[in-house]
């Protein structure tokens, strides 16, 4: 255990709690992640309309000290737990940003409720989506299937972070990487830049809309 009753952000500045060489943060954020996702609902005709802009999300942020990690790399993954009347259920899960995104119906729910120590299972369909998606051969296919899985982010705390190769910054452009990967080349960005809000301190992210507070 890090820290206990921590409170909760619903201001605009962030409430946080420190406890050592860790810290924690817990509330609403202005939301990192960019992205012209109705460029992805029109064929991947992107136009740097940035759908997550004006967006607000409600955060989690923890820092620690990179002794806590160990001495060598390690595979980072989350995941999110729904309360329902049979108790808590896994209802997502992820390491490596937007994979399950192209995933059909039922293989989706599969790959969200399952963990990366069972990603094998998954190699055959992402290898025949990226079959359709990016042309690749079979053979192609899922050699670039077995990069994506299992679905964890590797972090080297020796190395500066930059994904794909080591971890995730907040500014990394995930999508034109996720993209380029999935089109085998065809489609290299989505014309949409990191946000210019986020704080030189901790939590880092920036501060929630104005927006929020008018409607409020």
């Amino acid at each position: 255990m890090i820290v206990q009753t921590a409170p909760v952000s619903i201001e605009r500045e962030a409430l946080v709690t420190t406890a050592d060489d860790y810290r924690v943060f817990f509330g609403w954020r202005s939301d990192p992640f960019f992205f012209d996702a109705n460029g992805l609902f029109n064929n991947m005709q992107f136009t740097g309309d940035d759908f997550f802009a004006d967006k607000d999300v409600c955060s989690i942020a923890l820092e620690v000290p990179n002794s806590a990690l160990g001495i060598g790399a390690l595979g980072l993954w989350a995941r999110t737990l729904g309360k329902s009347g049979n108790g808590w259920t896994q209802a997502d899960r992820g390491g490596r940003p937007l994979q399950a995104v192209f995933l059909p119906g039922q293989a989706r729910e599969s790959y969200l409720n399952g963990e990366p120590a069972d990603d094998d299972r998954f190699v055959d369909v992402f290898a025949h989506e990226l079959e359709h998606a990016g042309g690749y051969t079979n053979e192609d296919a899922r050699r670039v299937a077995r990069t994506m899985l299992p679905d964890i982010l590797s972090y080297d705390p020796r190395h500066a972070a930059s994904f794909p190769h080591n971890g995730r910054t907040l500014t990394d452009d995930v999508v034109d990487v996720f993209f380029s990967v999935l089109t085998n080349g065809k489609v290299t960005g989505d014309k949409v830049g990191p946000h210019n809000d986020l704080l030189d301190e901790f939590p880092y992210l920036g501060r929630p809309h104005d927006s929020r507070y008018a409607r409020s």
